[in-house]
């Protein structure tokens, strides 16, 4: 079904510039040379991310790429999240709204589907940037054998303001073994090859932070990764993402991912410079703790309070009665 811009529903009101009111330059090509192309098939994994999946679908269906197949899995919604899927089922391949064992279940129970040579899949809370699939595709073409194909990643907020660029580096086993330091991806800008995701059977189900880590490895035993020049994806960092909200269990999984290649010297090297960077946190929280107690020391004995309750009080209680 044609998926460009005049045959979509129409976006929400004030909602300009893509992946509302403007779609790819490459337009679609015609049924009969479709096949021309290299099938990808993309999963979108979903829960309660109402306030961002439009902009996920419609990023995947404005690419008026030939040869897609789209999924969707949600684990069972409680927010809008399944109204705005329903408004775009025609032109998704297949989509779902049960419960799961969470985001690398939903990833693999979408992909096990696939027919494409191109696998990917794209958070309810990212989007692809304008022609990122054939760019992919035109990769594909000239890199087939390759494991992985990845591009630039643009972090951005909900506002879509670009908070930095985030380009692919260090992309061998041990580089990205090293995540973050080493190598590094941002995952919505990674596209992989359906034969070397078979092989290694997907993501692994046990993790929830880090599996894009595990893969990472994992495909880079298969063949070669290759970096795009282009920019292929939009990632929004907004306080509610698991990444964001749940920071030391996803560097904690990380550490297990390493220790479990072997790469036991790189997770303890990143737990020691976590840990160093916790304590110094601490000893900031202690310098302005030391702070704000002067200062109250000049408020409270003016309120008739003891200075001697001012030391049991925390530092966000000093600033309380300060602000008080």
């Amino acid at each position: 079904m044609d998926s460009t811009l005049a045959h979509l529903p129409q976006p929400p009101a004030g909602k300009t510039g893509w992946p509302w009111t403007q779609e790819s330059s490459t337009q679609s090509t015609p049924a009969a040379m479709a096949n021309e192309w290299p099938r990808i098939s993309i999963v979108t994994p979903s829960y309660n991310q109402g306030d961002y999946i439009e902009a996920t679908i419609r990023s995947v269906l404005l690419q008026n790429y030939p040869n897609l197949e789209y999924f969707i899995m949600d684990g069972g919604s409680d927010d809008q999240t399944v109204d705005i899927i329903r408004r775009y089922e025609p032109w998704v391949t297949q989509w779902v709204s049960e419960p799961d064992r969470g985001q690398s279940h939903a990833i693999n129970k979408g992909l096990d589907q696939g027919t494409g040579v191109i696998f990917a899949w794209l958070n309810s809370d990212d989007m692809l940037l304008p022609d990122a699939l054939w760019r992919v595709a035109e990769a594909y073409q000239k890199y087939p054998q390759a494991a992985a194909w990845a591009g630039t990643c643009h972090l951005i907020r909900p506002n879509g303001r670009i908070i930095k660029s985030e380009v692919p580096r260090g992309l061998t086993r041990e580089g990205l073994a090293d995540w973050f330091y080493g190598g590094f991806f941002f995952q919505p800008s990674c596209f992989f090859s359906a034969r070397a995701w078979q092989a290694i059977h997907g993501v692994d189900e046990s993790l929830n932070f880090a599996m894009d880590v595990d893969l990472a490895i994992r495909l880079a035993e298969q063949g070669e990764y290759v970096k795009l020049p282009d920019a292929l994806s939009a990632a929004i960092i907004h306080d509610e993402a698991k990444t964001q909200a749940l920071r030391p269990e996803m560097h904690a999984e990380i550490m297990y991912v390493q220790i479990k290649y072997g790469y036991d010297k790189l997770a303890f090297k990143r737990l020691r410079e976590l840990l160093e960077a916790t304590a110094e946190q601490e000893r900031r929280r202690s310098r302005l703790s030391v702070r704000l107690k002067r200062m109250v020391r000049r408020v409270i004995p003016k309120q008739g309070r003891d200075v001697q309750y001012v030391q049991t009080l925390t530092p966000n209680q000093l600033s309380n009665q300060a602000n008080g």
